[in-house]
Formats: structure tokens, C-alpha cells, sequence
């Protein structure tokens, strides 16, 4: 249903420039799975919450649906939970391998913008 991935595949990290680039060109979407009163306090732009602890296969298929022919980037605060993101995805069927390697956190100490 949503396409077909290698169990052994590794989770593919990407760096905050990377993710950045990919958000200016619209190749990526990323998905910030923190809880809602994470996202709020500060986030990064064009970024979608879609909590961790909400996370299910209805959830998922809106996500792709929004995502069109974009890539699907998962990012938290630090990057556990959206390495678990990735898993739970797999789990659902769905070709899931991105995060952003060090979250939010990462993303802050590159200097690269957030909003409030």
C-alpha cells in the first residue's frame, strides 16, 4: 500500500544544511513528530507536527499524501524519536528513511533559522 522497502535498510541521517536545502527546493517534507506544545513553543518552517505518540497508519497515509513526490524527513528534538518515526513507519508498511541527524538541536546550534 505504501511501497516497498528492505527491512536490513539503515536509517539515512541528514544533516540540518541538507534538510534545509531540501525545504527551500520543496524535495523534502519534514515531519516534526515532538508533542504539540513542543511545536509550538518553536519549530522549523514548513514543518508538519505530527506527534510520535499519535503516530498511526491513518496518520502516515495523510502525511505521503501531503507529501506528493517529496521525500519524508522525520525530525525531533535530539533524534530518538524520530528514529523511532522511521521504525514505526517501516512497521506500517511505508517507505520511510530519513531524520534529521541530531533534531531540532542540530538544527539550532547550525544557526539555521526556527519560528516562535
Amino acid at each position: 500500500m505504501f511501497g516497498l522497502f528492505k527491512p536490513q535498510t539503515p536509517i539515512t541521517n541528514l544533516s540540518p544544511a541538507e534538510v534545509h536545502t531540501g525545504l527551500q527546493t520543496k524535495t523534502l517534507l519534514l515531519i516534526d513528530v515532538r508533542q504539540p506544545s513542543e511545536f509550538e513553543a518553536e519549530h522549523i518552517e514548513g514543518a508538519v507536527n505530527l506527534p510520535l505518540s499519535r503516530l498511526s497508519s491513518e496518520a502516515l497515509q495523510t502525511a505521503i499524501a501531503a507529501a506528493e513526490a517529496r521525500t519524508m524527513v522525520m525530525q525531533c528534538l535530539a533524534g530518538g524519536r524520530s528514529a523511532q518515526a522511521v521504525k514505526a513507519c517501516r512497521d506500517f508498511g511505508a517507505a520511510v528513511e530519513h531524520h534529521l541527524q541530531g533534531g531540532f538541536n542540530s538544527w539550532k546550534r547550525a544557526g539555521l533559522p526556527t519560528i516562535r
